[in-house]
């Protein structure tokens, strides 16, 4: 074959970046992850400083605001608590 009639040119959406997925938008970032450190305050302190809601089991700081409502767990409590109910049958 030529370089004049190669399959990708007989293919018009081959390079074309319209035919691929869209990139999808940037998404903003969770609290938990903006967090930033004042003259060394423990992680009892960044959780108020940031207005984050506190793990009703271990009490530390979660991905979560403070106003949100229900049980607010952190990420390891979270995963605990699915464990158990996956284990409960």
């Amino acid at each position: 074959m030529d370089a004049a009639h190669s399959p990708v040119d007989a293919d018009p959406t081959v390079g074309d970046p319209s035919s691929y997925c869209a990139t999808p938008a940037a998404r903003p970032l969770p609290a938990a992850a903006v967090r930033t450190t004042v003259g060394g305050t423990d992680s009892a302190g960044l959780a108020e400083d940031a207005g984050l809601a506190d793990c009703v089991y271990c009490g530390k700081p979660t991905e979560y605001p403070a106003a949100q409502r229900g049980v607010t767990l952190c990420p390891v409590c979270e995963w605990q608590e699915d464990q158990r109910g996956a284990c409960s049958g």
